[in-house]
């Protein structure tokens, strides 16, 4: 059985820095193409970065770039999200996913999902 766990949110200021984890059981991590989500309230949720199964390619949103920073330790099985310069409009719930094969930014395409971490940035 597949478990994705994600950890580390919280309520932050904002221009503060957040690192999330998510933590990996049940499937071949090495080779799964992983992914940070989030959903705002009242909103779809929306892709934020994904990285290969070997790290060395990233993608993210426009609308994070430069403040998110996705990483993974295939040794530890966990995938890490570092949020810096928070702003009130990250406040989401923030999930991790798992696919074979490449990163992709829709949601539908990825099998696994977590059960997701509440960031909340106060201004």
């Amino acid at each position: 059985q597949v478990q994705l766990v994600e950890s580390g949110g919280g309520l932050v200021q904002a221009g503060n820095s957040l690192k999330l984890s998510c933590a990996a059981s049940g499937r071949t991590f090495s080779s799964s193409a992983m992914a940070w989500f989030r959903q705002a309230p009242g909103k779809e949720r929306e892709f934020v970065g994904g990285i290969s199964w070997s790290g060395r390619s990233r993608l993210y949103a426009d609308s994070v770039k430069g403040r998110f920073t996705i990483s993974r330790d295939n040794a530890k099985n966990t995938v890490y999200l570092q949020i810096d310069s928070l702003k009130p409009e990250d406040t989401a719930v923030y999930y991790c996913a798992a696919r074979d094969g490449v990163v992709v930014r829709t949601t539908r395409e990825y099998d696994d999902w977590g059960q997701g971490t509440q960031v909340t940035v106060s201004s």
